[in-house]
């Protein structure tokens, strides 16, 4: 690279494991991340980055500009917590009642600044511009949008982001073309029949027996339609209908997602979905509504960036194949906008810890190194692809 031949390396230092410990301590719920963006927006200030101004009421934008001209790049955190009572054992466990960093944004966010901190110190090797996006409110799925609509990530040529991954270990990371994240649906189905009377079933059209039909349809178009080397998730996770042991009710429904990681099975589940809902409703004469919100795209790096983030990789951490994740991840609407290299950082990797939400989730210290040392590295390896 231009001026810069050897890898990043960042050390843990106490003023990192410090701010790791504050903000996990002081987790906040999605778009109300407001302590913590002041946190960060001081943060940044303190070691002479700029913070930008952000239309958006929580979430921090800083810019390092390096000493050489070239592209824009922008390097992204979530910054939102869980609705989770933690019980994690934590000496610094959340002091906020309800609220836990239970997917491990801490680490992103410190991550994240031990990278900045250390590119800000060194604007000689930065040829172009680095955007440091805190984005709020990744776990309502809804942040990244707002970002890019508040105009935010305009003007960059690529953007990179991580998340802490407990199937890995600290000092391993996961990077490649292959899909990471999968693309997310939330269906909702509203049936509406002629209640009566439980004794007198012939004289309704009771949504019950439709609304069974339909959920176990639902199950055949994994099974009977998806190719079997094509991962897809069609779950029912919420069922209603009636309150009253004699009445046949008037009005039933359901809700779930649906998971996919192929453009072409979204498509299918889609179709397949309003297939069954609507012909199920005809064969037993009632009227339905429905809604199928495909409103997030699998995840997949750009694959020029991501074989370069391979060959690189291996210079300071140890490279992984992905496994893929069902969770999905809102990073990848960015893609509308920009071209996109993401990773998965490894967080624990001991046997049977507990994964990304749980109330006993736990990220090691030592990940905060490893993810700090991507967004560097990677940073400084795609700015001079770029230019």
């Amino acid at each position: 690279m231009t001026d810069h031949t050897e890898h990043v390396e960042i050390a843990l230092t106490d003023e990192l494991l410090g701010i790791r410990r504050r903000l996990h301590r002081h987790p906040e719920r999605s778009f109300k991340e407001f302590e913590t963006s002041m946190r960060l927006r001081n943060m940044l200030e303190s070691h002479g980055i700029t913070v930008l101004d952000n239309p958006l009421d929580t979430g921090v934008i800083g810019e390092i500009k390096g000493e050489h001209d070239g592209p824009q790049i922008g390097l992204r955190a979530d910054i939102d917590a869980l609705p989770v009572h933690e019980d994690s054992g934590l000496v610094f466990a959340s002091e906020n009642e309800g609220v836990m960093h239970a997917c491990g944004h801490d680490i992103h966010m410190t991550s994240l600044l031990g990278a900045a901190f250390w590119l800000a110190a060194h604007r000689e090797l930065i040829h172009g511009t680095i955007r440091l996006v805190f984005q709020p409110a990744e776990e309502l799925g809804q942040g990244a949008r707002a970002v890019a609509d508040a105009g935010l990530v305009d003007g960059l040529d690529a953007m990179i982001g991580t998340h802490n991954n407990p199937d890995y270990k600290p000092g391993q990371i996961a990077v490649g073309v292959d899909p990471m994240m999968a693309g997310c649906v939330k269906f909702r189905v509203n049936l509406h029949a002629q209640g009566t009377h439980a004794g007198y079933p012939h004289r309704g059209t009771g949504p019950l027996e439709a609304m069974a039909a339909m959920v176990l349809s639902l199950q055949t178009i994994v099974s009977r339609n998806a190719s079997p080397f094509h991962p897809l998730v069609i779950s029912v996770t919420e069922v209603h209908g009636g309150d009253v042991w004699n009445v046949v009710p008037a009005e039933a429904g359901f809700q779930g997602t649906a998971r996919y990681f192929h453009r072409e099975d979204g498509d299918l589940a889609e179709r397949r979905f309003r297939q069954v809902i609507e012909s199920t409703a005809a064969a037993y004469d009632i009227a339905v509504d429905y809604v199928w919100d495909d409103f997030q795209r699998p995840l997949v790096s750009d694959p020029d960036l991501a074989t370069l983030a391979m060959s690189h990789v291996p210079e300071y951490a140890q490279l992984e194949p992905i496994h893929p994740s069902m969770a999905g991840e809102d990073f990848a609407e960015y893609e509308g906008h920009t071209r996109l290299l993401f990773a998965f950082i490894g967080s624990n990797g001991s046997e049977g810890c507990a994964d990304l939400h749980s109330p006993k989730f736990v990220a090691l210290d030592d990940a905060v190194k490893t993810g700090a040392e991507f967004y560097a590295n990677s940073a400084l390896e795609v700015l001079e692809h770029l230019s």
